[in-house]
């Protein structure tokens, strides 16, 4: 009650929740009834991707935003996997790329047409091998493209290099129990982890060292949640003794004691934290709650304050959570989300009410934007670059995305992958001593080649697209 009795002024005290509209729903789909605690739901500017029930295997539903109302049975999916799928995940640079971790021990990753299925998709672009058990957790990197990470229930923390099919770190023993998820930092060069051991870690994934850790973070034995704020300390949920939700903050230079802990009430459900990162709110939805709690995180006494609750009248199932670039501004929309029931996805949208019809700058300063702030090579090199932000001013408009094209190295080159640091230092020296005029030439013959049947596939693509959209209006 203390977080309550303070009133104090910020512009989010009148955050106002609305579900939309029964016609703006998404009916009719069998959410997914795995146990596992992941949200279930990803969305971006373009589509919302729902985990379904799937008979003998795994798939989930890609619907593009308008597509709303009942959702036919005989709707395509995306279903290559052979066990559930238990996590998903879109890419922040390319609004038709999304990744999925399923219990058949993969990731997959996808592309998604640009006007949505007409065809259940069975064919990934790429599919990452290396987990020994599930896969429950995917999650991009936010800044360097094609770089992913998935973690297993074999406790192994796995990077990807999706663009060439590549696995290039492997944690496998900074874990001894489950993890419960896994969050990036602002500049993607640290992540932290919330473990079932009750430790909350944090990993310099290229250096393969932990930087910092907590032991029982929260006492309770339920499971946690840990995730990066852009000013680089942690929010954590999880549980007291007394099974009390707690959340709390800490300053990973001093894991000691938290910045910040608070107690909420007794209730079972793990709270998932969504955080926006522009305006420092972070909102807590509960599995199986009805509610959506937000607060704001500051740099004065209590640091977290409770804002408000939006409550309605069905439990969640899980939730997805849109990116800001996908907001209306001219609505002062500043969160919307996607609210999974048993059989529907119900948007809510959170606006600040203001009476001017202007671009509110205060609301909305530059986020970020679609545009990667460095290639996967560089970042494995050790770069480091913030997100590339853009201007909501004037609204956000989708551009043209690049189809994402895998390139396998020769696997018969490639030592295991043992990750060995020394490799990952000595390859870029080894390219640099190889380059002559001879090989020069050699190189500008094979790029011009390369390129020329890029183009001739591109062409090809778009033709298929055409004549898809051919056959679907005379389906229709």
């Amino acid at each position: 009650d203390t977080m309550r009795r303070v009133v104090r002024q910020s512009k989010f005290r009148h955050v106002f929740g609305q579900a939309v509209k029964n016609d703006q729903c998404y009916d009719d789909i069998r959410v997914s009834r795995v146990t596992w605690d992941s949200s279930f739901c990803a969305v971006n500017p373009r589509f919302v991707a729902i985990i379904v029930d799937a008979s003998g295997g795994g798939a989930f539903l890609v619907l593009p935003l308008h597509k709303t109302g009942r959702i036919d049975k005989s709707y395509p999916t995306v279903c290559g996997h052979t066990g559930p799928v238990l996590d998903i995940d879109w890419c922040p640079h390319n609004d038709q790329v999304i990744a999925s971790g399923s219990e058949d021990c993969t990731v997959m990753v996808w592309q998604i047409p640009e006007n949505g299925l007409t065809l259940s998709l069975t064919e990934p672009v790429v599919v990452l091998e290396g987990h020994s058990k599930r896969v429950g957790i995917v999650a991009w990197h936010p800044t360097a493209r094609n770089v992913l990470l998935s973690a297993g229930c074999d406790n192994a923390i796995i990077i990807w290099n999706v663009g060439t099919g590549e696995a290039l770190i492997n944690l496998d023993d900074m874990h001894v129990d489950m993890i419960y998820n896994v969050s990036w930092n602002r500049n993607g060069s640290l992540i932290c982890t919330a473990s079932k051991d009750k430790k909350v870690r944090v990993i310099d994934p290229r250096k393969q060292e932990i930087v910092a850790e907590k032991e029982k973070t929260h006492e309770g034995a339920r499971p946690m949640r840990a995730i990066f704020l852009a000013d680089g300390n942690i929010f954590t949920t999880g549980f007291s003794r007394m099974s009390e939700r707690q959340l709390a903050l800490w300053n990973p230079k001093n894991m000691e004691e938290p910045i910040a802990l608070h107690e909420m009430d007794t209730s079972n459900g793990v709270l998932l934290p969504f955080y926006d990162p522009d305006t420092n709110i972070i909102y807590l939805c509960g599995k199986g709650d009805s509610s959506i709690r937000y607060f704001e995180i500051t740099d004065e006494s209590p640091y977290v304050h409770y804002l408000n609750t939006f409550s309605s009248k069905e439990p969640q199932r899980g939730m997805g959570f849109m990116p800001k670039r996908g907001l209306d501004v001219n609505k002062c929309e500043i969160a919307r989300f996607f609210k999974l029931h048993e059989r529907k996805c119900e948007p809510i949208i959170m606006t600040v009410p203001r009476k001017s019809d202007l671009f509110q700058d205060d609301l909305y300063p530059d986020t970020a934007g679609p545009e990667a702030a460095l290639e996967a090579e560089e970042w494995f090199e050790g770069k480091n670059a913030d997100p590339l932000l853009i201007s909501l001013k004037h609204g956000y408009i989708p551009g043209k995305n690049r189809d994402l094209k895998v390139v396998k190295k020769n696997i018969l080159d490639n030592k295991p992958a043992g990750n060995k640091k020394s490799d990952l230092i000595n390859a870029p020296k080894k390219a640099a001593d190889a380059s002559n005029p001879q090989n020069d030439a050699k190189l500008d013959e094979i790029l011009k080649e390369l390129k020329s049947i890029k183009d001739t596939i591109s062409n090809q693509d778009e033709r298929i697209s055409k004549l898809e959209q051919q056959m679907a209006k005379i389906s229709d």
